[in-house]
């Protein structure tokens, strides 16, 4: 059992994306369907204002960590 190397983990970030993209085209069919146009189109228009949001957040996160303090 010590002899055992373990090997590394394989990248699913591709595979997540495209399911998460499936899984909303899946959600925004079915409120289409159930309620119709105007609330799907709600609906999109908060995913995508929740994503430009998270985006927005971590484009701030990451040029916190990337400007040098000047002490």
């Amino acid at each position: 059992m010590d002899n055992h190397k373990l090997g590394r983990a394989p990248n699913y970030t591709t595979a997540c994306i495209v399911m998460f993209g499936v899984n909303l085209t899946l959600m925004l069919l079915f409120l289409f369907a159930l309620w119709g146009l105007v609330v799907a189109a709600f609906v999109a228009l908060a995913v995508n204002h929740w994503l430009n949001w998270l985006e927005e957040r971590r484009r701030r996160e990451d040029a916190r960590w990337a400007t040098p303090t000047s002490r």
